[in-house]
């Protein structure tokens, strides 16, 4: 009988997303044939198809948990191939055992926080559900003596956890509001990247009304739009969602604090979404059938 390796039991786990230990032991009977023990599997245990793990999870949901002296707060995101899978109580249920785990050990490190227990409960989710289901990335802010954390999450899509040095759990949590709504670049316009500013300062010189100008008014008028880039895309200077007449800085003043920094996530950013053609494959499935 041919030797298990790990490469194998990987490739298995990737093509079926099924559990390490079901994958070994599947490649066991199988005498190492990866392509037997996915058919043994298909026959044996349910599973639809295999290579879930290949397709585009950029649905699903993102969950946060705030500890109740808003000391700490976690946020994760959990993908789903629909939106549809995303409001399923099963689906829900696994976002929450997550986030749960997140919040009890802090771990952060996708791949060690899955192995063994909760990997194994992803597989079986996914073989339930019929979709590929993902643990994409998680977040822990913890407060400094004095400090809080707040969060907020809208529709279950985006979410925020804002870090103050003082004021309390509820101002956080408004600010963070105002940080899913709007989606500030920076927490203080200090934090902004100089590679942004210079890509900024680029377009800004490039605009029509700044040919023909001299080099030191172009400058000068370059500075002045740098300034009300910064005020509109830092969180501090942004007029608060909740009263427009104060910026946020100001609301967290007056409650006693002062914005550090903040986090913020949306479901399926950054992933490139698969352009499917509903009608070909309801054909293909036909065909199949």
């Amino acid at each position: 009988m041919a030797a298990i390796s790990a490469s194998m039991v990987k490739e298995l786990r990737e093509r079926t997303a099924l559990g390490m230990m079901e994958c070994k032991k599947a490649l066991t009977e199988a005498g190492g044939d990866i392509e037997l023990a996915i058919e043994n599997l298909r026959k044996n245990s349910g599973l639809k198809a295999s290579k879930k793990a290949g397709r585009v999870a950029a649905e699903g949901a993102i969950v946060i948990k705030v500890a109740d002296d808003a000391s700490y707060g976690v946020m994760v995101e959990i993908n789903s191939e629909t939106d549809f899978v995303a409001r399923d109580d099963n689906f829900k249920a696994f976002t929450n055992l997550i986030a749960d785990r997140v919040f009890a050990t802090k771990n952060t490190d996708i791949a060690s926080l899955m192995e063994g227990e909760l990997e194994d409960t992803r597989g079986q989710l996914v073989q339930k559900i019929g979709e590929n289901i993902s643990v994409r990335r998680a977040a822990v802010v913890e407060a400094p003596a004095g400090g809080v954390v707040g969060g907020y999450v809208h529709g279950g899509r985006i979410a925020a956890l804002t870090l103050l040095t003082g004021g309390t759990g509820e101002v956080a949590k408004d600010v963070s509001m105002h940080v899913a709504a709007v989606n500030p670049v920076c927490a203080r316009p200090s934090d902004m990247p100089q590679e942004q500013m210079d890509a900024e300062k680029a377009i800004i010189l490039a605009q029509p009304d700044m040919a023909g100008k001299p080099a030191e008014i172009a400058e000068k008028m370059s500075l002045g739009r740098l300034k009300k880039y910064l005020a509109e895309n830092s969180l501090t200077e942004q007029p608060f969602v909740k009263d427009p007449n104060q910026t946020v800085a100001e609301f967290t003043k007056a409650a006693g604090g002062e914005v550090v920094s903040f986090v913020r996530m949306e479901v399926g950013e950054g992933i490139e979404k698969e352009e499917v053609d509903f009608a070909a494959e309801v054909r293909e499935q036909v065909s199949r059938a």
